[in-house]
């Protein structure tokens, strides 16, 4: 039987029985692991094309991509194939608009989402996000910070961590929280605008026109764009009266811009938790979800099921090339699935790469840039009391002995700190056990003593 492909809007799919139908993502890999719809496959658009793919005949085939073109003409295909295919009118945005007002009629579900901060979440997003706070000074008494939203997952659950902060009141600070409209088609305007409203974030948004600006740019535009936003950024965050704008990168971004760095660009920068900026004097960046890992953004996102879009730009209307620092999203990914494949083998590989960033012997490289020249090793080679680098005199010695002995504490602390609440208990009791032991056995001995 012939099929000719056809549109079914999100009400109407919800009508039918989901055992009725394959549900297909033809996103790219990127995107789809930012969010998708239940119990969906991705399919490369390609392979449907060519008809290099194991999607069953047995059901009717629906398929999505992220604005409802893309995945109409792969419904075509496929009913040239043989099947029963349709497309999802609107694509994933307009799933995901469907699914947040369900969530605006719900008076229980922001109070349920803060919560999970409180509870399931608060060790590893909370208490990270505290730790990143503290280790590197990122918030001071009387900062009126911008906390940027773009309207991903990252920066969403950053303006709620703020918040929480806020909530605990124990560092006097502002916050603005802070979007720009790049040129957002008015579907991915309304997922950022209802989401905040779902998830009580006042938003304070203005307009640009930097998509149309970057669009006709032949080399490098996602580069070109990400630089263009951070200054738009800096500018209405300085006319707001902020001192800091906060961005969403977290612990996976950092070790991964780490690598593409050394394996793409030769070098080794680390995307640094706080920076001043050289254009806008008295104003600094700074990261807040620097130590979280990504599978905990995302485990968080799922757990409340939340639904976000990754970028919104004109150029993924129809393919995935750009990401929120202007690194192209394949070579992102490609390092991404780097590391997960080094993990098999290796699962400290992460901490590791991090752990690298602050532990550079300087005496161990073969040159650095300072001011953008470049410096050799052999300037200092053959006397290295120049730059301090490897010889020390005994006071110097004996301060850098105190340091480490310091840091040697703080690392068994922060190790004990780590271990689950229930393996410390257990080693508590097991210590209280042992000393109760050896209380009776010296009662016991003839001496008494």
């Amino acid at each position: 039987m012939e099929y000719t492909a056809k549109e079914v809007t999100a009400e109407e799919l919800e009508q039918w029985p989901r055992e009725s139908y394959h549900l297909i993502d033809v996103r790219s890999e990127e995107d789809f692991q930012t969010g998708k719809m239940p119990d969906a496959l991705r399919v490369d658009l390609d392979r449907i094309a060519e008809g290099n793919h194991s999607i069953p005949k047995d059901k009717r085939v629906v398929l999505y991509c992220k604005y409802g073109d893309l995945s109409l003409t792969a419904a075509e295909d496929l009913c040239a194939q043989g099947y029963e295919a349709y497309s999802l009118a609107g694509g994933y945005g307009k799933w995901v608009l469907r699914q947040i007002q369900k969530d605006m009629d719900s008076e229980q579900r922001r109070d349920d989402i803060e919560k999970s901060l409180r509870k399931k979440f608060k060790r590893n997003l909370f208490g990270m996000f505290v730790k990143a706070i503290c280790d590197y000074q990122l918030v001071e008494p009387g900062d009126r910070i911008a906390v940027c939203i773009s309207g991903g997952k990252d920066s969403m659950l950053m303006a709620k961590l703020f918040q929480e902060l806020k909530r605990h009141n124990k560092i006097p600070f502002e916050l603005v929280f802070l979007c720009m409209d790049p040129g957002y088609n008015e579907a991915n305007r309304k997922v950022i605008e209802r989401n905040a409203d779902l998830l009580g974030i006042p938003l304070t948004i203005f307009e640009t026109n930097i998509f149309d600006s970057v669009y006709n740019i032949p080399k490098s535009p996602c580069y070109v764009c990400a630089r263009m936003r951070r200054g738009y950024l800096y500018k209405e965050a300085q006319r707001l009266g902020c001192n800091k704008i906060a961005l969403g990168h977290h612990f996976d971004d950092v070790i991964e811009t780490v690598l593409m760095g050394m394996l793409y660009a030769g070098q080794y920068e680390a995307m640094m938790p706080k920076l001043h900026s050289t254009n806008f004097p008295g104003m600094q960046l700074i990261r807040p979800l620097y130590l979280i890992r990504e599978a905990e953004i995302k485990h968080w996102r799922d757990y409340n099921s939340l639904n976000f879009i990754q970028c919104a730009c004109h150029f993924t209307e129809t393919c995935a090339t750009c990401h929120t620092d202007g690194q192209t999203s394949s070579k992102r990914l490609e390092t991404k699935k780097l590391i997960e494949k080094l993990k098999e083998t290796n699962p400290y590989v992460e901490r590791n790469i991090f752990s690298a960033m602050e532990n550079v012997s300087l005496n161990k490289i073969l040159g650095y840039k300072r001011q953008h020249v470049k410096h050799s090793f052999l300037e200092w080679y053959e006397d290295e009391d120049d730059l301090k680098i490897g010889v020390m005199n005994e006071a110097e010695i004996a301060h850098e002995d105190e340091l480490r002995r310091q840091q040697e504490l703080q690392k068994e602390k922060a190790r004990i700190d780590s271990q689950p609440k229930s393996e410390q208990a257990r080693r508590n009791a097991e210590e209280n056990r042992r000393n109760a032991q050896f209380r009776k056995l010296e009662g016991a001995r003839p001496d008494g003593n």
